[in-house]
């Protein structure tokens, strides 16, 4: 007798806790872009990298979730908080963060999410996953891909990253050069007064 064939409505547990697991990586990405602490949403931009990690591994692509880890989670947002110490972030609540534009910034996600959704399906609407062949998550693969077709983008992304480091390092030296002007200033009516009375 033959098994009965996997169907939508009989999910495995695999596939429900991938639905599970995204939908908690989804919450954590609506709290990242929607708080008003920037530490705290640094700290949340955590919880969904390390969603997408575990969505990853449930995916089998084993090599992917861990280069997640590694290299967004171990580096882009180590860079992110060593940005917001250079910067000197507040830590608590920054009115700053909310520029009052959140319909047009809404809008503008709702448009990239149905078009990033859109080319996603209609590219991979007609393409099949050769089961037989090598881990479409393996080394190989990903570096073929990666080093073949890719190579352009990731090297942008390489300067992308250097360019917000030097950028944070630069606003740290104006605001650094700046409280001590501020400071030299409030100091000279001290020391005008002192002579003063010296003289006196």
């Amino acid at each position: 007798m033959s098994p009965a064939a996997h169907g939508f409505l009989s999910p495995s547990g695999v596939e429900i806790a991938f639905l599970l697991v995204g939908l908690a990586t989804f919450g954590a990405a609506l709290v990242t872009v929607t708080t008003k602490q920037l530490v705290h949403a640094a700290l949340w931009l955590v919880v969904t990298l390390g969603g997408l990690a575990v969505e990853y591994l449930l995916l089998t692509a084993e090599f992917i979730a861990w280069v997640q880890v590694l290299i967004y989670l171990g580096s882009v947002v180590v860079l992110l908080l060593f940005g917001l110490m250079l910067t000197k972030a507040p830590i608590g609540r920054s009115p700053d963060a909310d520029s009052g534009n959140r319909p047009v910034a809404l809008a503008v996600a709702v448009v990239a999410a149905v078009s990033l959704v859109w080319v996603v399906v209609d590219a991979f609407r007609t393409t099949w996953i050769d089961l037989d062949g090598p881990a479409q998550g393996s080394t190989e693969v990903t570096g073929h891909f990666l080093f073949r077709n890719w190579v352009l983008p990731f090297e942008a992304l390489s300067v992308l990253l250097l360019a917000a480091l030097v950028g944070a390092i630069v606003l740290s030296r104006k605001r650094g050069a700046t409280a001590k002007s501020s400071a030299s200033k409030n100091s000279t009516p001290a020391r005008n007064s002192r002579s003063g009375k010296e003289q006196r």
